[in-house]
């Protein structure tokens, strides 16, 4: 059986990953050349096994509760399975908890990534002739690594100087570093994608869109960092997932892709658009946690809050590269993409209600 073994299959950009190679009876899975995937996660406090629930009698899929940082077990899961492609996504990736508490970034990120390559190296090493040739190991990594923009700066591209500025986009880059080294040093064969801010169905809800959404159907303050013109490049989940799929099976060894949306806007202009579909899609007057907060329309709630440490004003990305080299391009606009996202959310608000019952940390101010 061959299968593709993905890190963090229960997180946001992972579970989504997940359930596009299992659609429709694993046509896309089936179509890529492989019989299984096998999603390895440790269940850390954004990883949620919920968002899988309903593929979980598939036989495509096997899921294992396992941390990265175990090599010996990815090990075996690796060779019991005979993987002969991984996806990392496991990662720690909110920027607020890295300053707060900036070790398990380390730990995770970099450690973490160092396990995961030791332990596919090795069985790699052990491979010949095709099984050899055709291995791969696609890291997935963050256009946040290449530090901040100017409004006038052209976008970030594969050639651009790496410049982090919070500990967690740091610990990204250090990862980057050693995914790069296994090449050249092993001639292990890696592929490396750097991508723009996602959002989209099953985004863990400390981040910017959809605690937006939630707390403004729940009527609480929706909180702006500064002056809210820090400009983002907005990436629906799923063409990240199919640029990195195309990224997988067209990408040079050894290379690096950046995957954007094509879809520059500044937060604040973000959160007004997010007001503006719930006042269309769950009007306040049929709201009653809205009509508690007595406004008249969900933007009345925006509120601006101190600027957090060493916050990036402009990130934008490049695809030019991952376009040409593999035929891939964004499906989704914004307009598109973000309108399918609240649905998507105002549909699903059981699973939200799943997490705050759980106590995550819902409180923490929107990563963008």
């Amino acid at each position: 059986m061959n299968s593709i073994l993905v890190t963090g299959g229960c997180g946001f950009i992972g579970s989504n990953f997940v359930r596009i190679l299992l659609r429709d009876d694993a046509k896309l899975l089936k179509a890529s050349g492989f019989d299984r995937i096998v999603n390895v996660d440790a269940l850390t406090y954004a990883g949620n096994p919920a968002n899988l629930t309903d593929l979980e009698s598939s036989e495509a899929y096997l899921f294992s509760h396992t941390s990265i940082l175990d090599q010996g077990k990815i090990a075996s899961l690796i060779k019991e399975n005979s993987v002969s492609a991984i996806v990392h996504f496991a990662a720690e990736s909110h920027v607020d908890r890295s300053i707060d508490t900036p070790e398990p970034f380390v730990e995770t990120n970099v450690t973490g990534t160092l396990c995961m390559l030791e332990a596919a190296r090795h069985h790699w090493a052990g491979l010949e002739g095709d099984a050899k040739a055709d291995f791969r190991f696609l890291h997935v990594s963050t256009d946040e690594v290449f530090g901040t923009l100017k409004p006038e700066d052209p976008a970030f591209c594969e050639t651009t100087p790496y410049a982090p500025n919070s500990p967690y986009s740091a610990s990204k880059a250090s990862s980057d570093f050693l995914v790069r080294a296994y090449y050249h040093t092993y001639g292990f064969p890696v592929v490396t994608t750097n991508c723009s801010n996602n959002y989209g169905p099953y985004q863990f809800p400390e981040k910017l869109i959809p605690l937006v959404t939630l707390n403004a159907l729940e009527g609480k303050p929706l909180p702006i960092y500064g002056d809210g013109k820090q400009i983002r490049d907005w990436l629906f989940v799923e063409d990240h997932c199919t640029g990195i799929l195309a990224a997988l099976q067209k990408g040079d060894l050894g290379e690096t892709y950046c995957i954007g949306g094509r879809s520059e806007m500044e937060n604040i202009q973000i959160v007004k658009r997010i007001c503006a579909l719930l006042d269309e899609l769950a009007p306040v007057a049929e709201n009653e946690n809205a009509q508690k907060a007595g406004i008249a329309k969900y933007e009345d709630l925006i509120t601006y809050v101190k600027d957090r440490p060493g916050h990036d004003r402009r990130y934008a990305i490049n695809c030019d590269r991952i376009a040409a080299e593999c035929d891939w391009k964004p499906a989704e606009t914004f307009d598109t993409g973000i309108r399918k996202t609240i649905q998507w959310y105002l549909e699903n608000l059981a699973w939200c209600q799943d997490i705050a019952e759980k106590k995550y940390a819902r409180e923490r101010l929107g990563n963008a």
